[in-house]
């Protein structure tokens, strides 16, 4: 309540004192002064975990054919039903308000505009299977116009509007229950070969195939396996998307993307390829066979003369550089654009004249959108400011990209292609981040031992008072080959963090990228080495600020950030007073036995614990540091994560028990490598402040 507020009030009130109205005014003025002091609490509000799911989080931008109209999805969660449900709407992009065109609980996805412009086509499993839907651009007369079997994954129109192309689960190989037929109760898996599970689920024999379907006004017609018997994967599992598949401007052809190979090595290389299907003859051809790294999402030039992509040279290394790839399809010839360019480069869109090419890329812990002049080579840095871009879409002489901070999640923008000048139009979350208090973010440049300079961020609490002491939180990223950049994270939320009232230390250490591709690379084989040096040289230059109370510092980090806490454990030289490791790798020889994508651990690692010479990287597991440990530790893992699977947290947690450490495990049976549930993310929330608030204050 300010001062003016009082004033009026108290004016009122003496005017009124002869009057039979003092005692209802007395009631009057009691009540107004609640609804200011609760209109004032609400916009000193600090973030808290219910905070973070009271969001809409923007996804799958999408411009009309026209270059008009934005269409996009929002998802809100309910904590008590403990999901989400996403529905869809537009807005201009000239800005304006958002226009919600459907209201289901049903979670519509994949929505596009018919090429046409007179449908929005999407997914949905109103019917009960998920199937394509369509409806006016008004969200009117909805409508399925799909019935395959089991349902889809993905779709998009053919330019022509002569086809759709969708991608589904298929069954390829022989199970259980093929080899048995006459024990239909058996429940048993049986392996012959790699990988025999993957990320978060045991494979099964089925792959994810790529299929077209005729399609006339609004009929999908019959349709056909483009990789039928194959046992392979377009998109790439597990995450790949519709981004993998397009077809060329004419309609005649698909290009897709797939590792064709099987079994062991599928788990130990990532050479991806990219398949050029021709939909009148049907004959595939690999034009990507030159390169034996990740070839992936292509983007075909609006004049169909061009294909690029987003490419990794060397195999077996998932953070290799990201190049541009340009391929000319009527020459055979293929060139790096990017050959000059020490920056990884990814979400590629061209320009209408196919003269330009739009993509991100990372640079200093930021992600900033460039352009590409195909004539020249020329790269040109489009946008500047403390931002992670994370996806671009071309609206006549505009981008429409999407956009996040530290302090803000994910909203829409226009960027003026000839000015640069950066506008935001979506403000979904305006109301929230209003009535918050925000944690001042810095950006810091710390000596590390080898005297480089290292980008360290440090947020502060929101009523950060620089004459107190606060306890310190130094925070690992996972990755490892992940930057620190300004991200906004729905449980590593440096705002949430600060909020607690923790000075937030993050240092982009050695291994990440945006920095060149010399820091990102000197990780490898070196997990135990420089890296570890950097951490500790970004947490002894802030534990001398007057502000930070070096008797109170914590460490937290999950997945590599997890194995980093473990190996900080027996190496701290008392520095610190808390650790919380979520996922993280304790016994790399259990570790390296038990995980699926081999190639990862090959490439970083150095190879298997029984070659001879054995890799150095052995030297580096936590687990041969355990003597030393002597701090309380909070374990966290999920049960169904099989890229670091949950016995690591337990080793960890048994050995803290057993030597007499403070120690905690939390488990979570039905989450993976991230916690991904509004309820399960609120427990490990407060868990994680339980834990630290106890040993750090």
């Amino acid at each position: 309540m300010n001062f003016l507020d009082k004033k009026l009030i108290n004016n009122k009130h003496n005017q009124l004192k002869s009057l039979d109205m003092k005692k209802h005014f007395d009631n009057l003025l009691i009540i107004g002064i609640m609804l200011i002091s609760l209109v004032s609490q609400a916009k000193t509000k600090v973030m808290t975990a219910e905070t973070l799911w009271e969001f809409g989080r923007v996804s799958d931008v999408r411009i009309s054919p026209d270059g008009k109209t934005i269409l996009f999805g929002i998802t809100y969660f309910d904590i008590d039903a403990n999901r989400g449900t996403r529905n869809l709407y537009t807005m201009p992009v000239s800005g304006g308000k958002p226009t919600q065109i459907t209201n289901t609980t049903i979670n519509e996805f994949n929505a596009l505009w018919r090429p046409d412009g007179k449908k929005i086509g999407f997914l949905s499993s109103e019917s009960g299977s998920v199937q394509l839907w369509e409806m006016n651009i008004d969200g009117t007369n909805r409508v399925k116009v799909s019935d395959i079997p089991g349902g889809i994954s993905g779709f998009n129109y053919s330019p022509d509007m002569k086809n759709i192309v969708f991608f589904k689960n298929v069954i390829v190989l022989p199970g259980v229950k093929d080899l048995y037929p006459d024990l239909p109760k058996a429940n048993a898996r049986i392996y012959d070969d790699l990988m025999f599970r993957h990320w978060d689920h045991w494979t099964d024999n089925s792959f994810n195939h790529v299929f077209i379907a005729s399609y006339n006004n609004s009929v999908v017609g019959d349709y056909y396996d483009i990789m039928e018997g194959e046992p392979y994967n377009s998109p790439l599992k597990p995450y790949g998307g519709m981004d993998q598949i397009i077809w060329s401007p004419d309609g005649q052809k698909l290009l897709y993307t797939s590792k064709k190979l099987f079994g062991k090595d599928y788990a130990v290389s990532t050479n991806s390829d990219l398949y050029l299907y021709d939909v009148k003859s049907k004959d595939t051809k690999n034009i990507t066979e030159f390169n034996k790294g990740y070839d992936k999402n292509p983007a075909f030039s609006p004049d169909g003369k061009f294909v690029a992509w987003e490419s990794m040279e060397t195999d077996g290394f998932e953070s290799d550089k990201t190049r541009i790839m340009i391929l000319d399809l009527a020459k055979g010839t293929y060139k790096d654009y990017t050959k000059e360019f020490d920056q990884s480069s990814s979400g590629f869109v061209w320009s209408a004249k196919s003269d330009f090419l739009y993509f991100i890329s990372g640079v200093k812990a930021t992600h900033q959108i460039y352009s590409l002049e195909i004539k020249t080579g020329k790269i040109k840095q489009l946008t500047q400011g403390r931002h992670d871009y994370t996806s671009i879409n071309l609206a006549g002489s505009s981008l429409v990209a999407t956009q996040m901070t530290m302090a803000m999640p994910v909203e829409i923008f226009r960027i003026d292609i000839k000015t640069t000048s950066q506008t935001q139009i979506s403000f979904v979350n305006k109301e929230i981040l209003d009535n918050l208090k925000l944690a001042k973010i810095e950006e810091r440049w710390v000596k590390t031992t080898d005297n480089k300079d290292m980008l360290v961020w440090v947020i502060y609490p929101p009523d950060f008072d620089p004459a107190k002491k606060y306890p310190a939180l130094l925070y690992c990223q996972g990755g490892p080959q992940s930057a620190v950049s300004q991200f906004f994270s729905y449980r590593w939320n440096f705002q949430m963090m600060a909020a607690n009232d923790y000075i937030i230390v993050a240092p982009n250490r050695r291994g990440l990228p945006s920095f060149g591709q010399e820091w990102n690379d000197q990780i490898s084989k070196d997990y135990g080495g420089q890296n570890m040096k950097d951490y500790l040289s970004a947490i002894d230059a802030l534990k001398q600020e007057p502000f930070v109370d070096e008797n109170r510092l914590g460490a937290v980090g999950a997945s590599y950030g997890g194995f980093s806490v473990f190996w900080l454990a027996g190496n701290h030289e008392k520095r610190f007073k808390a650790f919380i490791a979520h996922c993280g790798m304790f016994n790399l020889e259990s570790w390296y036995g038990s995980t699926e994508e081999l190639f990862f651990a090959n490439h970083d690692i150095g190879g298997a614990y029984w070659e001879n010479p054995k890799p150095k990287s052995y030297e580096f597991s936590p687990h041969r540091f355990i003597g030393n440990w002597d701090t309380p530790i909070l374990v966290i893992h999920g049960e169904k994560d099989f890229r670091i699977p949950y016995t690591q947290g337990m080793e960890a947690f048994n050995a803290a028990q057993l030597k007499g450490i403070p120690s905690r495990f939390l488990s979570f049976p039905d989450e993976n490598h991230w916690v991904l549930q509004p309820q399960n993310s609120i427990l490990w929330q407060r868990e994680f402040y339980r834990w630290l608030d106890h040993w750090l204050k």
